[in-house]
């Protein structure tokens, strides 16, 4: 299933459900009083026997809106946490060698093939911890920030966590994965740039209200036979930027999950972000986002994720996803 949440004339508060293929959506909210299809998370954190209700409540379409009467949020709002990986080795390779653009030493290597990548990296998943209440969804305005003027786009896709763990098992790993979602990390080159001068990792280049975008829904991990085979594109105003695909992925979410489970415990409902696939940004082809600009990330399998960059006004709030608990 493709699970979602979304806002409609009907609701006074967000609902989950399911897009059918007309783009229509049945309302799991509206058709039970089961605590398990409150939210996202709800359904979740039900396991095994809350998904299978929504299975049902699917086939039964007791509720169903039509696509143009309900407005898509994030399919998770909030997730419970937010780590994203740097898993592609040609956008690592690329975005150190172009680096010049945002103001890099002088004299690094520009040369893709010969740019120097840590050893860690080919040892372990490298990741940083993101902002979970900075997260909207499809069509959402994503503001520009006032302290970047090199705000680009990076086309991932992540995993939803179903089930928790401690210490997993790679042969265990698969079936920890609830569903995939796309995700756009938005980040402000030139603060980044600044900012990991410090060696700690990126924080306001990427912290800022609508600077984190998943979406347009969380498919279910059924649906997805092989999750590296997946073709993935970028287009800002039309024009396609970039395509790779998932199977380039040097650490797959397997890896992960064995990784950041080691001496620490996993909870449903926490994502984990693919790290931008190469060719999959900006900054790999020295160009950024202006405002007005449409950014489109398109991932086989799991849909169109949409978004339109406005500029910062003294008026400017946040998304309602922002207001949602």
């Amino acid at each position: 299933m493709k699970l979602v949440t979304f806002c409609s004339p009907v609701t006074s508060a967000p609902h989950i459900g399911a897009v059918l293929d007309d783009g229509a959506i049945v309302d799991f909210s509206a058709a039970s009083g089961a605590p398990a299809m409150r939210s996202m998370l709800a359904l979740i954190d039900g396991g095994e026997a809350a998904l299978a209700h929504a299975g049902d409540l699917f086939n039964r379409r007791d509720v169903v809106h039509s696509s143009g009467q309900a407005q898509l949020l994030a399919p998770l709002p909030r997730p419970r946490q937010m780590r994203d990986f740097l898993c592609f080795e040609k956008h690592f390779r690329q975005s150190r060698a172009n680096g010049a653009v945002i103001g890099a030493t002088e004299g690094a290597e520009r040369d893709p093939a010969k740019v120097q990548i840590p050893a860690v990296w080919f040892e372990e998943p490298i990741y940083y911890k993101g902002n979970r209440f900075s997260v909207v969804g499809p069509d959402a305005n994503v503001v520009v920030p006032s302290f970047t003027r090199m705000l680009d786009f990076e086309l991932e896709f992540g995993i939803v966590l179903g089930l928790g763990g401690r210490d997993i098992a790679r042969g265990d790993a698969r079936r920890h994965i609830f569903g995939y979602t796309i995700f756009n990390d938005f980040s402000a080159r030139d603060q980044q740039m600044r900012e990991m001068q410090g060696t700690l990792g990126p924080t306001k280049s990427k912290d800022f209200d609508t600077g984190n975008v998943l979406g347009p829904w969380l498919v279910t991990a059924d649906e997805i036979a092989d999750p590296y085979a997946l073709t993935m594109t970028a287009r800002v105003n039309g024009e396609t930027w970039g395509t790779g695909s998932s199977s380039t992925m040097h650490h797959r979410f397997e890896d992960i999950l064995v990784h950041v489970s080691r001496d620490e415990t996993l909870h449903p409902g926490e994502f984990f972000g693919s790290g931008t696939v190469g060719d999959g940004c900006g900054l790999e082809q020295g160009r950024f986002l202006s405002v007005g600009d449409v950014v489109e990330l398109e991932v086989q399998g799991l849909g169109v994720l949409r978004n339109r960059l406005v500029a910062r006004t003294d008026s400017s709030s946040f998304n309602r996803e922002a207001e949602q608990p």
